[in-house]
């Protein structure tokens, strides 16, 4: 399976109607502390994407995935754990799951996965971590070990520091705050798009 190496998170619907028709192909809507807005957001980010030739990854909520007949989800090590990997299989689900360090990439391969993310790279200002950076030779080394799964870089990227991540074996590049808290989203949309172009 390959991953778009552009891989965009919003934390909502809303963010995905006005971005993802730009020609964004990969998406996770990553919702918290919202659940009585979960069904409704699912809906309208599926309805979209289905319009647009993008694939969807729904993050944490395994089991609404399942309902509303969804592709693919996201799950971090903590989700991990309480998921029901036959449900999650038996429906069909593609399972995308964080890492940050090696027990984690272990439990991570154990429960083969279609992709794997590692973060942070760089020092993010989206959530605290309890993980110091990455950085590039880190990437490196879990490409090693995942081998032919998609690896996915999260964590402080911009268009500035894309060659250096795909240089360094990762497939795909998540991005978030560089295009939420950008004075021009739309923009800065056209140039990650424009800037992955080369690694499609």
């Amino acid at each position: 399976m390959r991953l778009d190496p552009f891989y965009l998170i919003v934390d909502s619907a809303d963010w995905i109607e006005r971005l993802v028709p730009l020609g964004v192909r990969l998406v996770q809507l990553r919702i918290k502390d919202r659940p009585n807005v979960l069904r409704s957001e699912i809906r309208r980010a599926k309805a979209v994407c289905a319009g647009h030739d993008c694939r969807l990854i729904v993050n944490d909520y395994w089991q609404l995935a399942i309902e509303e007949g969804c592709d693919f989800v996201h799950l971090g090590q903590e989700d991990l754990e309480d998921a029901d990997h036959d449900a999650i299989r038996g429906a069909g689900l593609r399972l995308g799951l964080s890492t940050h360090d090696d027990a984690e990439l272990a439990t991570a391969l154990a429960a083969r996965p279609d992709y794997v993310a590692l973060g942070p790279v760089y020092p993010t200002i989206l959530k605290q971590m309890k993980w110091a950076p990455q950085g590039l030779e880190r990437i490196a080394g879990w490409k090693r070990r995942v081998g032919p799964l998609p690896l996915v870089a999260i964590g402080g990227l911009n268009v500035d520091r894309l060659q250096g991540v795909f240089d360094a074996g990762a497939d795909s590049a998540a991005v978030v705050t560089d295009i939420t808290l950008n004075a021009d989203p739309e923009a800065r949309t056209r140039e990650w798009i424009e800037r992955t172009q080369q690694w499609r």
